[in-house]
């Protein structure tokens, strides 16, 4: 069934305004599997440690959204048959490590692949510090909507993916592991789908068992990203694009692999090690270097 363009484009987005804490900031570095040793190395321990405690960049992407919005009867989206495509992320100052965020979403563009192929959704959120009033971060993301084509919409114009120089070998790569228990830590940050913890709504899903929170997978990237490329400075990351690929199992190894492409600037791809398969591809990292 087809979306309908003209609710979808047009949503009256109110602005939402979110407090977060140290707990919650420290709470999100464990989702994305800071901390896994003892004694925690020196480039986690500032961002689980509350004595000048670091907020990770990519946390950015849980704060301050409209929620469950695509899912209302007015926009004729088909929810279950939605997939998270891409996320993107430009940090323009520092995330503080608490604070009150205001945030405001918005809708950036439809395109229609058809009644067979179904259609994209960009949206993209702006977040601003409530107390000074500057611009934070700009968190954006496409949705893949595959039941919802046919409304006869434009099909040309989606942004391209960012490229991966497969034909040499990365600059450098890391491997992250990822916790068994590393979904149901990262749930704790704002994403509650039971995909991601109970068995018989994975397995009903098509998987053998719960998956990775996308964004978890995300989330580990820009940790791999912070210290392959910004010295473990978080407040060096600019940019932070990426394509998911494949879903990732709790317990897997990731190793993120990057491409310099010039000053501040460089591409990746995410691997699980154990399956051989790249699970978040087409990355652009843009930082201070």
């Amino acid at each position: 069934m087809p979306l309908n363009y003209e609710k979808v484009r047009n949503w009256p987005f109110q602005e939402i305004t979110q407090q977060y804490a140290h707990q919650d900031t420290i709470l999100y570095a464990l989702g994305v599997g800071a901390a896994t040793s003892n004694p925690v190395g020196e480039d986690d321990l500032q961002f689980v440690y509350e004595r000048k405690l670091v907020a990770l960049p990519t946390m950015a992407v849980t704060l301050a959204g409209s929620g469950s919005w695509v899912g209302h009867p007015d926009t004729g989206i088909t929810l279950t048959r939605l997939l998270h495509g891409e996320q993107f992320l430009t940090i323009h100052k520092p995330l503080p490590a608490q604070g009150v965020v205001v945030g405001k979403d918005r809708v950036d563009a439809i395109f229609d692949k058809g009644v067979d192929k179904g259609a994209v959704l960009f949206l993209s959120r702006d977040i601003s510090d409530k107390e000074t009033g500057d611009l934070v971060a700009t968190v954006g993301m496409s949705l893949f909507l595959r039941a919802d084509g046919g409304f006869g919409g434009a099909a040309e114009g989606q942004p391209k993916p960012h490229p991966v120089p497969e034909e040499r070998a990365p600059d450098a790569s890391i491997d992250l592991i990822t916790r068994p228990e590393q979904a149901a830590i990262y749930r704790l940050s704002g994403d509650y789908n039971p995909l991601h913890l109970d068995p018989k709504i994975a397995t009903a899903a098509g998987f053998e068992k719960p998956i990775l929170h996308g964004l978890c997978s995300y989330g580990i990237a820009g940790r791999a990203i912070i210290k392959l490329l910004c010295a473990n400075d978080a407040s060096r990351l600019r940019k932070l694009n990426v394509r998911f690929a494949s879903p990732v199992y709790p317990g897997e190894t990731l190793r993120t692999e990057i491409w310099n492409e010039s000053t501040g600037r460089a591409a990746f791809r995410v691997k699980v090690v154990e399956r051989d398969l790249v699970v978040l591809n087409n990355g652009l990292a843009e930082f201070i270097a």
